[in-house]
């Protein structure tokens, strides 16, 4: 009668199977088995396919993030290189044959001859006084150049074309437009020069790199005395020195590339330098290729590098979880299993077909959460990215969502099938049967793995964390980089050991802790609670290896959101140390401008502070490094500084000594392990005098360490006070205006100022900072991705504890049935539901929080030297962690109303569905 009524999967197997045995065969069996589970267990086939589709979703779609952002850092450090080549002629070779081998390469799209002519300095007499400069550069330029390479030059005041002087040179002069120039050429006479207009050159360092230098060399410093002139007026001035002295005189050919280059930015750099080479042949030795464009991708190979170490962070153990899920799903109904492969035994089923039966079935919920999490990925896409391909190429698009669904049949064949597989090889009816016996703890509890991966968790950590993580440079000058992923094995040891820690306690606490249990049941449960108790012991296994899967869940969760926050503070400090305030204007040499102007400044709609400070030059022996003068008693607040960018005291601490005693210094890090710089040392500074521009001598004495500051480079530099510098240079002229908005309308704020201040003023904000910086992990933007994996992460949670929570419930429907047969009340029969929901869901996020807390330390200390600066505190998102908490405790409770509900049904037609 009861087998009539409920039909089973197996029944309707076997029964169809003897009415048409030889036709249907083991095809039939298995779609008549499908047909069963589509007919009798659709529930449980959804929720199994629901985990494998979370898999596939957040593989898809962090997958996709990852081949975009190559391939976004691929055109940023393109977008960033004005000259992609520099073609440097060789001794005895011909320029004009080189430029003309040059332009007829492949990929070349535009190129233009420059000569460079080294002369002995320049002078300029004016208003009574003669300014003098050392050695110059006198670069000859064609009337093209400035449109093939628009980066290259900037144009600050009068004409963008004729005699241009670069700004330092104008400052060094105290030149401007229309002045007569002298230049001094080595055995020449001197040479008068009208300047039409003052420029900058942003990229001078790769403007005048030694072309050729062997790798590992030390780069040489920019000039600072430049002169543009037009090329035919080079060649007229320079052609009789490049006789007499070709030492002093090269010859090169910029290059435009047409930016054929693949995404992924280390196949890009391999063709880009492929390329360089193979242009070095053809040449055959009469020109050597200065990369700059190859230089730039290296750096961006890093970027990608570490946007592959997100990949690890947040798309593996998300994947990991939504297997582990599925497999819980699957595992909650394996009992079931067992007796439906028992009840084939006796009607004649084999081992091979059963484990058929269990490769459809995985291959039915693979397909059907793998299509569901293609949709999801699409959905996530379109809401996160606002495209359906992340901003990846097609093709990358592709690749990366039929990995996925490969991924998704894999933990389906894992969940589903190889259990079937091996319950059809190991079971026997009998066995199957059996539903009592002392269980034996698990064999990795009897072996203590969780203490020994625990331990070897944090032996890793403080091998690891001793000097950060840091990508490995292949050794030789190879051009290849690899990520060290050693250092992840301490944070991965650790949240699996920290599971298995939460097993083994779950375990211990139901198994041993029956009485305690009881007691704390007996309001609820009455004369049940220890009959609860029991229950609970009865079930330590599956309750176990629920909080275990809890744990991991919020843990990974958790962590990975705090990781996110951190990341995100970093970026902005990281941003404001590059910009150093929300909007920063800076003067150009020469031009002289007052503290005072900070009150003007302080007049335009959304500025709420302003903040002047000093940029000067100071020599320190033979070095010459950038000194900042500042307010001590603002400068803290307006830079937005922090403990973390000082040592020897807090922020405060020090620049309250740079007040209480004015000739006090901080000096950077690497100068104090350079010059081995004591606490308390004299410190003699060369800064130029503002009257007469020579340098003179000024006494400083050391008192900390800054290691960061904002605008300033980050391995040399000196903080001071902009009072005692001024009183002793006889000029307050400001080098930086620090302009603080709020946080709000910064673009505005920033097009206002550019519009009030001029070419003079060179007008940035953070905003725009945010975009172009290229440290490490800051290079990669994790807005959309940050959204998409919480997302995931919520989903997990969810479906840990709600999801597994109701199946594991839904698989002990005969207690229940048979407890409320007996004459339980509801209330009674709530304790039952509501003591195992609660320990599951209680100590699984208390358990969680622990891991979260440990890992996300971890993470960031083996990442300390990733980050740029490196956190002081971590960033916790509260509101986010109060989101997982609240979704966990809903579909707690939510599976528990659900269990409670189908108790009520009548008893027969439960015992019939059982």
């Amino acid at each position: 009668m009861l087998t009539n009524t409920a039909l089973e999967p197996s029944d309707t197997v076997m029964r169809r199977s003897r009415q048409q045995p030889r036709r249907r065969g083991t095809v039939g069996l298995a779609a008549a088995w499908l047909n069963g589970l589509l007919r009798h267990r659709l529930g449980r086939l959804l929720a199994t396919a629901t985990g494998i589709a979370l898999a596939v979703g957040l593989l898809a779609s962090i997958g996709a993030f990852l081949s975009s952002s190559k391939s976004t850092m691929t055109k940023r450090a393109i977008n960033t290189v004005a000259v992609d080549w520099q073609v440097q002629a060789q001794a005895g070779s011909d320029p004009a044959t080189v430029n003309r081998q040059v332009a007829d390469a492949n990929h070349v799209k535009a190129s233009e001859p420059v000569a460079f002519a080294r002369v002995d300095g320049l002078e300029l007499s004016k208003d009574g006084s003669t300014q003098t400069t050392g050695a110059a550069q006198i670069i000859g330029i064609n009337d093209r150049y400035q449109t093939a390479f628009p980066g290259q030059i900037r144009p600050l005041l009068g004409a963008k074309s004729g005699v241009l002087l670069y700004q330092q040179t104008a400052a060094n002069l105290q030149a401007t437009t229309g002045d007569t120039v002298t230049i001094r050429p080595v055995g020449l006479a001197p040479i008068a020069v009208y300047v039409d207009g003052i420029v900058d050159v942003p990229q001078a360092d790769s403007l005048f790199q030694n072309v050729g230098a062997p790798i590992g060399a030390q780069p040489q410093a920019p000039p600072d005395n430049v002169v543009f002139v037009p090329l035919s007026r080079w060649h007229e001035l320079f052609d009789p020195l490049a006789s007499a002295r070709p030492d002093l005189i090269a010859n090169q050919t910029h290059v435009r590339l047409d930016h054929h280059l693949p995404n992924d930015p280390s196949a890009a750099y391999s063709s880009v330098t492929g390329q360089a080479r193979n242009l070095e042949v053809q040449l055959h030795g009469g020109g050597l290729v200065g990369d700059n464009l190859g230089a730039t991708l290296a750096a961006a190979r890093k970027d990608a590098l570490y946007a592959q170490i997100l990949f690890l962070f947040l798309g593996v153990p998300g994947a990991v979880l939504a297997g582990l899920i599925t497999y819980s799903v699957a595992t909650a109904g394996r009992d079931r299993r067992r007796r439906e492969q028992a009840l084939l035994r006796t009607r004649g089923a084999t081992t091979t077909q059963l484990t058929y039966l269990g490769s459809a079935e995985a291959l039915l919920t693979g397909i059907l959460g793998g299509v569901a999490g293609l949709a999801l990925a699409l959905v996530v896409a379109r809401f996160a990215f606002g495209t359906a391909r992340f901003g990846a190429s097609t093709f990358s698009a592709i690749g990366w969502c039929v990995s996925a669904v490969v991924a998704g049949l894999v933990i389906a064949v894992g969940s589903i099938a190889i259990p079937a597989r091996r319950d059809a090889i190991e079971s026997t009816v009998a066995f199957a049967r059996r539903v009592v016996g002392r269980e034996r703890p698990p064999r990795w509890m009897r072996l203590k793995l969780d203490v020994i991966l625990l331990t070897t968790a944090l032996l890793i950590f403080w091998l690891t964390s001793r000097s950060g993580y840091h990508l490995v440079l292949a050794v030789e000058g190879v051009p290849t980089i690899s990520v060290s992923y050693w250092a992840f094995a301490g944070p991965a040891l650790l949240w699996v050991g920290a599971g298995l820690l939460a097993y083994r306690v779950t375990h211990a606490i139901t198994g041993r802790g029956r009485r305690p249990i009881a007691t704390l049941l007996r309001p609820s449960a009455k004369g049940l609670s220890d009959t609860v108790a029991a229950t609970l012991a009865r079930q330590r296994r599956t309750l176990a290896r629920s909080v275990a899967l809890v744990a991991l869940t919020v843990g990974f969760a958790a962590s990975t959101a705090i990781f996110n926050s951190t990341y995100r503070q970093q970026a902005e400090v990281d941003a404001v140390l590059s910009n150093g305030a929300d909007v920063t204007a800076t003067t150009s040499p020469g031009t002289h401008l007052s503290p005072s102007f900070a009150t003007q400044l302080a007049g335009t709609p959304g500025v709420h502070h302003v903040e002047a400070i000093q940029h000067r030059f100071a020599y320190i022996g033979a070095d010459l490094q950038d000194l900042y003068g500042v307010d001590p008693a603002t400068i803290v607040a307006a830079g937005r500084l922090q403990n973390a960018y000082f040592q020897g005291g807090t922020a405060k601490e020090l620049l309250a000594l740079l007040a209480a005693k004015p000739d006090s210094l901080l000096v950077s890090s690497e100068t104090v392990r350079d010059f081995q710089l004591q606490p308390g040392d004299s410190v003699t500074l060369r800064l130029q005098d503002g009257r007469t521009k020579q340098y003179r001598n000024v006494v400083f004495h050391y008192v900390g360490v800054a290691k960061e500051f904002p605008t300033a480079p980050h391995d040399s530099f000196f903080i001071a006070n902009a009072t005692y510098v001024a009183k002793q240079t006889g000029t307050d002229a400001v080098g930086a205006f620090l302009i603080d908005t709020h946080g709000r309308n910064i673009t505005a704020v920033a097009a206002a100022l550019k519009s009030k201040l001029g070419a003079q003023v060179s007008v940035t904000d953070i905003a725009s900072e945010r975009k172009v910086i290229g440290s490490s992990l800051t290079a990669v933007d994790l807005a959309g991705l940050t959204r998409v994996e919480l997302g995931f992460a919520l989903a997990l949670a969810a479906a840990a504890t709600g999801l597994t929570l109701w199946l594991g419930l839904a698989e002990r429907r005969r207690t229940f049935t048979i407890t409320t047969a007996l004459g339980a009340t509801p209330r009674q029969l709530g304790a039952f539901v509501w003591a195992e929901a609660g320990l599951v869901t209680f100590v699984g996020i208390g358990s969680g929080a622990a891991i979260a807390w440990a890992l996300a330390n971890m993470l960031v200390k083996v990442l300390h030297g990733v980050f740029d600066p490196a956190p002081s505190v971590l960033a916790v998102p509260w509101t986010y962690l109060g989101a997982v908490l609240g979704v966990a405790v809903v579909a707690t409770i939510i599976a528990g109303r659900i269990t409670l509900a189908a108790s009520k049904t009548p008893h027969v037609e439960l015992l019939r569905s059982l």
